[in-house]
């Protein structure tokens, strides 16, 4: 009887475990893993008339053999590894300062001051940009007005104004998981660390860092696929010639109505993403459950 009522207990928590999961069950099957299924399969087809299709590599045969493809796909990838190195750089000094320099208000004061820019779109933050680096923005003014310059100066399309967009729209998301992981360093450790013998470099290479890691790999990861991925910054800050992937991917969906090589495309960005995580996690020494966590 007893056996009974505890299998019976256990199904209905199975049960409830999964009602409650499927809202998210639900959400990845149909916003995540069926679209992708469905990109996967409009790639390997091959328009032979209209509303006629057969089974074809050709679409990614095209990608490798056409050099401004796969050139574009490469910078892209560099790029973002470049954006995501220098947004850790600069990101983890100030994670730093905010979680153990600063107390009381101050520390909230600082975050918050993180936030802000994000309280408006991407599209907003990038124009903010332009204002400031174009010819007859505030910067070409001033420049001007101190006699620095003897003439309007540009300072957009670039790739230096694309790295500094892609860094800005990312900061963010390297100092939330870096605040939040810093923040359960105990401060004891560190002084420990200085008692020791040590200094200011060697406590952060051998206590701070370690402990951080699982933040930095997964502030690192949120950053480089939302570089990966972005098509404003780039387009915006870069111009015409920014020979950014996600162009060539739209170039290919609305401008050519070619789905099936602008799925190709998509679909060569997930891998290249994909593995470029799963390479940065295996020289971390993390899992993904516990960049997650």
């Amino acid at each position: 009887m007893t056996t009974s009522a505890s299998t019976g207990k256990a199904g209905a928590m199975r049960f409830g475990a999964l009602l409650l999961a499927m809202p998210l069950l639900l959400w990845l099957f149909l916003l995540v893993i069926l679209p992708h299924v469905d990109l996967l399969l409009v790639s390997l087809r091959e328009r032979i008339s209209y509303g006629k299709y057969e089974f074809s590599l050709i679409n990614y045969i095209e990608f490798f053999v056409e050099p401004l493809y796969w050139n574009t796909y490469v910078r892209t990838a560099v790029m973002s590894l470049m954006a995501t190195v220098l947004t850790l750089i600069i990101g983890f000094p100030v994670s730093y300062y905010i979680a153990k320099v600063m107390r009381g208000k101050g520390k909230n004061v600082l975050f918050l001051l993180c936030l802000i820019p994000f309280w408006v779109s991407e599209l907003v933050r990038t124009f903010g940009w332009m204002i400031l680096l174009r010819e007859s923005g505030v910067i070409s003014n001033f420049l001007q007005w101190t006699g620095i310059a003897d003439g309007p100066v540009e300072m957009l399309y670039n790739d230096a104004t694309i790295m500094v967009g892609l860094v800005y729209t990312s900061m963010l998301f390297m100092v939330v998981p870096l605040v939040s992981v810093l923040d359960s360093l105990d401060d004891s450790l560190i002084e420990a660390g200085y008692d020791l013998g040590g200094n200011a470099f060697t406590v952060t290479r051998d206590i701070v860092i370690p402990h951080a890691m699982p933040g930095i790999a997964s502030g690192c990861i949120v950053v480089f696929m939302l570089t990966l991925g972005n098509y404003l910054t780039p387009n915006l800050l870069g111009g015409k010639d920014s020979l950014w992937f996600t162009e060539q991917i739209y170039t290919q969906f609305i401008t050519r109505f070619n789905w099936e090589s602008g799925s190709a495309f998509g679909f060569l960005l997930l891998v290249l993403s994909s593995l470029i995580v799963w390479i940065g996690l295996k020289l971390s020494r993390q899992t993904l459950s516990e960049t997650v966590s």
